[in-house]
């Protein structure tokens, strides 16, 4: 499981300021498992999500709190608009980052929709396809489809006519939909993610095939802190030659497990002393897996530990 919730590390340091009443600080308390859902799904980093969420305190901190009818809107907007904010800059820093990148996962054995209302974005392939929109139809879509948004509601957040949050929702909505194939059911990924650990773990190469689409893609992260390809893996046969070395230089001694992560199930590659090696993700379809998602870099896997 992972060593702390995503909704503990998240927390601000709400206990440092002793000018705030107790009734302010419990309305920024209630809505903070969400605020850090939509900064996460924004963001696609723990981290960057927690400074989102403490910047929003800080404002709360500082604003005529008596003047705010709403807090949870209040507090929704101002965290949207500091992720809009953030998401420019570290869209900055990916497009210099060492190899592939993928989100940082996310334990969500304990609130599988992470302080939404729906589970919606939280996989690794949308998050990813996510990355490929510009901030406010990232907002857009994350409103709408995690928490429920209405479209006037969104039109308040970014600062748009209900007509152009509506478009822009659309827009969204219709990118993702045409960039990837339909997924399998959560069911039918769970299976998948078995059959991999099971072959992987029995150094089972043909069973491992069997499972792969002819047009695969492995998307390594090793984020320039371990040795990992730098670059994306297409097809069958060069799917299976690096699946191939990494069992056996890397993970013949291993341990498999299977986690919940980002909402459904994923694959924690651990040494036999229990030390993360690698949190694997799958995104299939009817015809298997067509994604696999392999995180290698260290301060990514910081917050999960090996035994259940």
């Amino acid at each position: 499981m992972a060593s702390d919730t995503a909704d503990n590390a998240a927390a601000p340091s709400t206990g440092s300021n002793q000018n705030v009443p107790d009734t302010d600080v419990r309305a920024f308390e209630d809505v903070r498992p969400r605020l850090f859902g939509l900064a996460y799904r924004m963001l696609g980093s723990v981290a960057e999500a927690e400074d989102v969420v403490q910047d929003a305190w800080v404002r709360w901190q500082g604003t005529d709190r008596r003047a705010v009818r709403n807090p949870a809107a209040f507090l929704t907007t101002t965290t949207t608009r500091l992720a809009i904010n953030a998401s420019t800059s570290a869209h900055a820093r990916r497009e210099t980052y060492l190899g592939p990148w993928l989100p940082e996962p996310v334990d969500t054995s304990a609130d599988p929709a992470l302080g939404a209302e729906r589970a919606e974005a939280l996989e690794t392939a949308v998050l990813l396809l996510l990355e490929k929109l510009g901030p406010a139809e990232r907002a857009a879509y994350v409103l709408r489809e995690a928490f429920g948004y209405s479209f006037r509601e969104i039109a308040e957040v970014l600062g748009l006519t209900e007509v152009n949050a509506r478009q822009v929702a659309r827009r969204a909505r219709e990118h993702l939909a045409s960039a990837r194939s339909v997924p399998a059911s959560p069911a039918r990924r769970r299976r998948l993610v078995e059959s991999f650990a099971a072959a992987a773990r029995a150094g089972d190469l043909d069973g491992l095939e069997r499972l792969l689409v002819d047009d695969v893609v492995v998307r390594p992260d090793g984020g320039g802190e371990v040795h990992a390809s730098r670059l994306e893996l297409v097809g069958v046969a060069r799917t299976m030659t690096f699946l191939d070395n990494v069992l056996r230089k890397y993970w013949h001694h291993s341990t498999f497990r299977t986690v919940e992560v980002n909402g459904g199930a994923g694959l924690l590659v651990a040494t036999a002393d229990g030390v993360p090696q690698a949190l694997v993700t799958l995104d299939g379809s009817q015809r298997g897996i067509e994604h696999v998602y392999i995180v290698v870099s260290p301060s990514k896997l910081r917050r999960f530990t090996a035994t259940g």
